[in-house]
């Protein structure tokens, strides 16, 4: 077994696991919900992490995994506002709709 992957984030460890899911590759997720125990354990020890069963497919486990994070880095990179076109209001980046009138944003 090979670890191919970990973030103190859940969601992204379960994205890389979906993501080697639909690439074939036969994985799991281990330390799922050991996060409750951190203080008593290591922060290092509690992190869910993606592993994979069988060393043949690391290679290729570790490709995809590497692609994801560069893809993952680039798109938050972006942190510029964008001001509604509607009521002017200004937004955080990562916002899709106008927080104070639900406009989408238009750029």
């Amino acid at each position: 077994m090979e670890k191919v992957f970990s973030h103190f984030d859940r969601f992204m460890v379960f994205q890389v696991k979906q993501l080697l899911d639909g690439k074939g590759i036969p994985c799991f997720v281990k330390n799922e919900f050991a996060i409750g125990a951190m203080g008593e354990l290591s922060p290092m020890d509690v992190l869910p992490e993606v592993w994979i069963s069988d060393p043949q497919w690391l290679p290729k486990a570790r490709l995809f995994v590497k692609q994801f994070v560069q893809e993952f880095e680039s798109q938050s990179s972006n942190q510029t506002p964008w001001v509604c076109v509607k009521c002017h209001e200004t937004n955080l980046a990562n916002f899709e709709l106008c927080w104070q009138c639900g406009t989408e944003n238009a750029s």
